[in-house]
């Protein structure tokens, strides 16, 4: 087995509509904007989903045990660079845009949408874009938050 660089190998949309979260079409997909190359290295921030504990232990317990409870996700949003001209990304991603975050992992992020593939299906509001501050050495950027309407489809495969 080989390791799997992450660098070059997410690929990361912004598709307005899905009709089934498990199994979104290729058409959906392609219907989507791309982000990936506009998303900061390390832009993709929050995708990673913690489970609660819930105590189980009663009285009578000589051992605290527990059992899983709501899995959650804090701090989902995506950091992008500006872009001058026409900046579609800064203005489909505005507060109150419903659609779905997309994120295929460990394929070449130039390799097209395919059956059969596996892809994160996050359905999210955007919050208000946030203006970073300006810092040396660094391209204009903004933050959106991406608020998790409804439980995601985290082992979703391309129709």
């Amino acid at each position: 087995m080989a390791d799997i660089p992450v660098d070059g190998n997410t690929r990361v949309a912004w598709v307005p509509a899905i009709s089934n979260k498990a199994l979104p079409t290729t058409t959906e997909l392609n219907a989507g904007l791309l982000l990936q190359s506009l998303v900061t290295a390390d832009g993709l921030a929050g995708f990673e989903p913690e489970t609660a504990d819930v105590d189980t232990t009663s009285l009578a317990s000589t051992f605290n045990t527990v059992t899983i409870g709501r899995d959650t996700f804090s701090g989902t949003m995506l950091r992008l660079k500006k872009q001058d001209g026409t900046d579609t990304a800064y203005n489909t991603l505005i507060r109150g845009a419903a659609g779905y975050i997309v994120i295929r992992r460990d394929v070449l992020e130039t390799t097209a949408w395919t059956a059969a593939q596996k892809v994160e299906v996050y359905p999210v509001v955007c919050g208000q874009t946030k203006r970073l501050n300006p810092e040396a050495n660094t391209v204009a950027r903004y933050e959106v938050p991406t608020k998790i309407t409804s439980a995601p489809e985290l082992r979703a495969v391309v129709a």
